[in-house]
């Protein structure tokens, strides 16, 4: 037993409702594919309006998933770990042991232009990043060197919460 209550010494969140016009896009693109195959208008060949389906549905379900995982994003910090769970089904999610941790610093303006666009990101002078919004976030410093930052209400809080836990690992 580690003396720490069970459940989260922190949880935040951020959402982008943005994103729902993009989603509706796959929405829109679905439709199409599904009209496209049941529909009375099939003066193309067979070939091309297969092409056609098949391309309207992957396009849609793609843009769907992309942006529906990447509408909201939920952070919890426990005695152990900082969790990130990205969109109503918390896929994709990534787990940071806090004894990976060496630093923690409070961003204010986390953009999605300086990383490239929302969503989970990756770049090589960077590090990784999951940006839903512009806006504060907290970036995170591992003990391989890497930085990981994400965007969240409060972040300001969620560092002095995990700088607290790391002084306490350090005694």
């Amino acid at each position: 037993m580690t003396g720490h209550p069970p459940g989260p010494l922190w949880a935040g969140r951020a959402s982008n409702r943005m994103q729902w016009l993009f989603a509706a896009a796959g929405v829109a693109c679905i439709v199409l594919g599904v009209h496209l195959a049941v529909g009375p208008n099939r003066t193309a060949g067979t070939v091309a309006l297969v092409m056609s389906v098949v391309g309207c549905l992957a396009a849609g379900l793609l843009i769907l998933y992309g942006t529906l995982a990447f509408v909201q994003v939920q952070v919890t910090v426990d005695a152990e770990v900082l969790e990130v769970r990205c969109g109503h089904v918390g896929l994709p999610r990534r787990r940071i042991k806090l004894s990976e941790i060496t630093s923690a610093e409070y961003r204010p303006d986390v953009t999605p232009h300086t990383w490239g666009g929302w969503g989970m990101r990756w770049r090589p002078e960077k590090g990784t990043a999951v940006v839903v919004r512009r806006g504060e976030g907290l970036e995170l410093t591992l003990d391989d060197g890497r930085l990981f930052t994400v965007t969240v209400d409060d972040a300001e809080n969620a560092v002095r919460v995990i700088r607290a836990h790391l002084r306490a690992l350090a005694r």
